[in-house]
């Protein structure tokens, strides 16, 4: 082998591991499971396996305690990153499908229209949710190489949630969420891509940082034990609040619960309620209602009794697997 033809191949060698290459992103793969499959899937998602109640949910506040966006002529009231989080998260709190989303940042719109249309009726919520976006920034990293280079532009986010009791005012969950986006271009001996500054990874980190918030929010929630309440007592016959959306269906068993009495605690400071007592039961004869805000069950009672002076002072819930529910 002559030693031009030596150097050559040295010099190709040294150029190719001396590359700063751009990592290959994943190649997308088609599903094997057919579309019409996957449709009655998610259909079937819509009926929870067990008893669950939507929560009533509405952001109180949702702002930007960064530095980044802020100036010396800083205005609270034009808060645009607090204001892309909170809308952020209305939305996927309302595509989870697991809440009720009351609408709060843009009340005053929503109850002059109301007005307009002669239809006031307002509701409240059982948990308001704060938050705030604690941590944002950006970075840019790359390698070089021997006639080539790479960028790469990272954003990062972070966003903390607590959930406020309404009733009694308590913060009783936090949690925070993070996420982060990056994109990457390249260029050898002067060719290929060159990548600007991208401010869409601003956006998408928030984004990832308000889904991976909610994930943990939805498990919170999903704790909390499902009740519900009399509607209407009309003979034998027992309307309750509740339906198909909240995984009833015809012939399941509910129990009729007296709540205890309500003290407050001196240690505390909070009222406390002592355990409530069984004093009947519900089977499910029917449903009622196209959507989860006015759907109802028709129940028949099989034992105890249960009266229209009582309905008020009784609650609904699941028969307990163990002691009282």
């Amino acid at each position: 082998m002559t030693t031009i033809r030596k150097t050559a191949l040295w010099a190709m060698a040294l150029t190719m591991t001396g590359c700063a290459t751009v990592s290959q992103p994943p190649v997308p793969l088609e599903s094997p499971v057919p579309k019409a499959q996957q449709v009655a899937a998610q259909a079937s998602l819509a009926v929870p396996a067990s008893k669950r109640y939507k929560t009533k949910v509405s952001i109180a506040r949702f702002t930007n305690e960064t530095n980044y966006g802020r100036s010396l002529m800083y205005d609270a009231d034009l808060d645009v990153i607090g204001k892309q989080a909170s809308d952020m998260l209305a939305s996927r709190l309302v595509a989870s499908g697991k809440f009720v989303v009351l609408e709060r940042p843009d009340l005053q719109k929503v109850a002059k229209e109301q007005e307009i249309a002669g239809q006031a009726s307002l509701v409240g919520s059982d948990t308001v949710i704060i938050g705030s976006v604690t941590e944002f920034g950006r970075s840019v990293g790359g390698q070089t190489g021997f006639l080539s280079s790479t960028k790469v532009q990272t954003a990062k986010a972070k966003v903390d949630i607590r959930l406020v009791d309404v009733k009694t005012g308590q913060a009783y969950f936090s949690a925070t969420g993070a996420g982060q986006a990056s994109t990457e271009s390249g260029e050898i001996a002067g060719y290929g891509s060159r990548a600007d500054y991208d401010a869409t990874l601003n956006d998408k980190a928030i984004g990832a940082a308000i889904t991976d918030v909610i994930d943990r929010l939805v498990s919170k929630l999903a704790d909390r034990p499902w009740r519900t309440y009399v509607l209407d007592v009309q003979g034998p016959q027992v309307f309750v609040a509740g339906g198909k959306f909240q995984g009833l269906r015809p012939g399941d068993t509910l129990v009729v619960m007296e709540a205890g009495k309500t003290v407050k605690s001196q240690q505390s400071g909070f009222d406390v309620t002592l355990p409530p007592t069984q004093v009947g039961t519900l089977e499910v004869v029917s449903l009622f209602g196209d959507t989860e805000t006015n759907e109802g069950s028709a129940c028949k009672i099989t034992s105890g009794a249960l009266d229209k002076a009582r309905a008020g002072s009784v609650f609904v819930a699941a028969p307990a697997t163990g002691g009282t529910p």
